[in-house]
């Protein structure tokens, strides 16, 4: 791969966690809270992917969100919309999904480059990419005691965090492409996978055991005739 940073804007930093804040915030509506609790909740969404990846994996000093007060107006303003579009949001529904897929590419892309920025390898980028962009709506989920969607079978989410890194690579592989470049195709690819996977559902499958025990009914000792066994 070859070596080279690509760093981020701040606005797209703020765009993407105002765009989980939103998912946040509605969803701490649809649940009754007060303002507090859409607040903190549209908080955790926003940033709760960053806590996990600066606070267990690159551990380089507090994590970014505490450390730059910018961070902040993007989700009271995501509380506000929020809180302004409740009533309409099943209008809105597909649209919060495409801006939703929209901030998957970018925290995505942010949580793999600062993993590899920090020496991490590949693999564990890829993961760290994947957490940075789920890790919000995970904790989201576990605070509002609900099964976390990433654990389910649903539409195609976190593999497209996966598909993207992968393009990544194959892109910057004996340095073919410049880091830059490629990491705009890999976020073109997330979004568009993602977005795809919306419009023609396409969907998980709950995983099944590779082998399962064949149950071999007794037999009469007389005949030979498999015997029937009457259940408990």
């Amino acid at each position: 791969m070859q070596e080279g940073s690509f760093e981020f804007p701040v606005g797209v930093h703020l765009a993407a966690g105002f765009l989980f804040s939103l998912t946040g915030a509605l969803a701490a509506m649809r649940r009754g809270y007060d303002v507090v609790g859409v607040f903190l909740l549209a908080l955790v969404a926003a940033t709760g992917g960053g806590l996990m990846r600066d606070g267990l994996f690159l551990q380089q000093g507090p994590p970014l969100v505490t450390r730059d007060w910018r961070y902040l107006p993007p989700v009271l303003g995501a509380c506000l919309i929020g809180w302004a579009v409740n009533h309409w949001i099943v209008r809105f529904e597909k649209w919060i999904a495409v801006l939703d897929a929209l901030g998957l590419s970018i925290y995505t892309m942010i949580g793999f480059f600062k993993s590899l920025e920090a020496n991490l390898s590949v693999p564990a980028a890829i993961m760290v990419g994947m957490i940075n962009a789920a890790g919000g709506g995970l904790l989201r989920d576990i605070l509002t005691q609900e099964e976390p969607l990433v654990f389910k079978p649903g539409q195609f989410y976190v593999l497209a965090s996966v598909a993207g890194c992968l393009v990544f690579i194959a892109l910057t592989y004996q340095a073919t492409m410049a880091p830059p470049n490629a990491a705009r195709i890999a976020m073109v690819t997330i979004f568009t996978f993602r977005v795809l996977a919306i419009r023609y559902n396409w969907r998980t499958s709950p995983m099944q055991p590779l082998f399962t025990a064949q149950v071999i009914p007794p037999r009469d000792s007389k005949t030979g005739n498999p015997t029937s066994v009457d259940p408990p």
